[in-house]
C-alpha cells in the first residue's frame, strides 16, 4: 500500500468537509480556507524517433488561509504527477508586522525565479534546465521575510536531506536568500544557494530580470552552481524567454499567446550540456482566477561536444492542457 494514500485520504476529507462561511459585512473577517487546484495533462512525441506517450503530468490540490489576519497557513500535495502521490507544501506563516514574516515547514526554498513558478504559471509545458535539472529544491525549515517599499529581503535555514525524510539528525544545514526588486513593469531578483547534493555541497549564485508591459513579458535569468572540492565541474545556466498574449475570441477562448524560448547548460553533474530552442502557442479561457489553456510547444535541443540525449530530453512536440480552478 503507498503509505501516502492514508494522508492524501485524510487531505481530501478534510477539503470536503469545509463548511462555508457566509458573511453580509465586508469588514469580518472570515477564516474560511480557500481550495485550488491545477490539472496538467499532456501528450508529447519524440518527433526523431516517433515514440510518444501520454501523461498526468500535475493533478495539485491546495488548502490556504488564515485563521486570523496575521497567521496563515498552506497545504499543498500532487494527487498525480506522472503517476506519483506527492506532499509538496505544508508551511504555517507569522506576520509580525512592519513587513516582517516568520514562515516555517515545508517549501521551496527562497532561491531563484524560474523555479519558483507553479504549474499553473508556466508559459511552456516544460521548465527550463534552471528549473529542473540544476535547481529544484523543496525542504523543511524556516525562513524570515521582510517587505520594503519596492524591495523584499529574504532568507532561511533548512534540512540538508530530502523531504522524504524528516527524522535524520544532521551536523549540517542548507541555506538560501534573495533579495527582491519590483517597480512598475520590472522586476529584479539576485539570489545566493548553498545545498548538500549527491553528498557535496554545491554554492549556487542567480540573478534575474523581468519586464511585462501590456501585451508582452520577456525575462532573462542566470544561474552559476559550484561544487566544493572540485567534486564536479561548475554549471552555468541560462534562461531567456519572451511571451506576448491577445484577445480573441475563438469558441470559449478568449486569449491567445505565444512564446519563444531559448536555454541551455554547461554539463551539469551526470546531465550532457546542451542548448534548446522552444516556440508555442496558448490558447486560453481566462475569468477571474478560473482558466483553461491548451498549448502547443516544439522543442529543439542543441547537445555540445557531439553529445547525446537521453530519452525525454531529444526534440519533441508537446501538446498539454492546464485547468486552474
Amino acid at each position: 500500500m503507498n503509505p501516502l494514500k492514508p494522508i492524501i485520504f485524510s487531505f481530501l476529507t478534510l477539503l470536503l468537509s469545509v463548511p462555508a462561511i457566509a458573511d453580509d459585512s465586508t469588514d469580518a473577517f472570515s477564516y474560511a480556507p480557500k481550495v485550488n487546484g491545477t490539472i496538467r495533462t499532456r501528450w508529447e512525441i519524440e518527433t526523431q524517433e516517433g515514440e510518444s506517450r501520454f501523461q498526468v503530468r500535475n493533478a495539485r490540490l491546495s488548502l490556504a488561509g488564515n485563521i486570523v489576519p496575521e497567521i496563515s497557513y498552506f497545504l499543498n500535495t500532487d494527487l498525480c504527477d506522472r503517476g506519483k502521490m506527492k506532499i509538496l507544501d505544508a508551511w504555517g506563516r507569522i506576520e509580525l508586522g512592519g513587513g516582517a514574516a516568520l514562515q516555517a515547514g515545508q517549501f521551496r526554498m527562497p532561491f531563484g525565479v524560474d523555479p519558483f513558478r507553479a504549474p499553473h504559471n508556466y508559459y511552456f509545458a516544460n521548465r527550463s534546465f534552471i528549473g529542473k535539472q540544476v535547481c529544484n529544491y523543496r525542504a523543511v525549515g524556516a525562513k524570515a521575510s521582510c517587505a520594503f517599499s519596492f524591495f523584499t529581503v529574504e532568507a532561511g535555514v533548512f534540512n540538508p536531506t530530502t523531504i522524504g525524510d524528516h527524522e535524520t539528525w544532521n551536523k549540517k544545514v542548507t541555506a538560501a536568500g534573495q533579495v527582491i526588486f519590483k517597480k512598475g513593469e520590472i522586476k529584479a531578483v539576485a539570489g545566493v544557494q548553498s545545498v548538500m547534493a549527491n553528498d557535496v555541497r554545491a554554492n549556487l549564485i542567480d540573478g534575474s530580470i523581468g519586464w511585462s508591459h501590456d501585451r508582452w513579458t520577456v525575462e532573462g535569468e542566470y544561474m552559476h552552481e559550484h561544487f566544493t572540492n572540485n567534486a564536479y565541474k561548475a554549471c552555468h545556466a541560462y534562461n531567456l524567454f519572451a511571451n506576448y498574449a491577445m484577445p480573441v475570441q475563438a469558441g470559449i477562448f478568449n486569449q491567445m499567446s505565444f512564446q519563444g524560448r531559448v536555454d541551455g547548460m554547461t554539463r551539469h553533474v551526470e546531465d550532457a550540456g546542451r542548448n534548446r530552442v522552444t516556440l508555442g502557442t496558448t490558447l486560453t479561457y481566462f475569468r477571474a482566477k478560473v482558466f483553461a489553456d491548451i498549448r502547443v510547444n516544439y522543442e529543439k535541443y542543441l547537445y555540445r561536444h557531439n553529445a547525446e540525449g537521453v530519452q525525454g530530453e531529444r526534440d519533441k512536440a508537446v501538446v498539454e492542457m492546464v485547468i486552474r480552478f
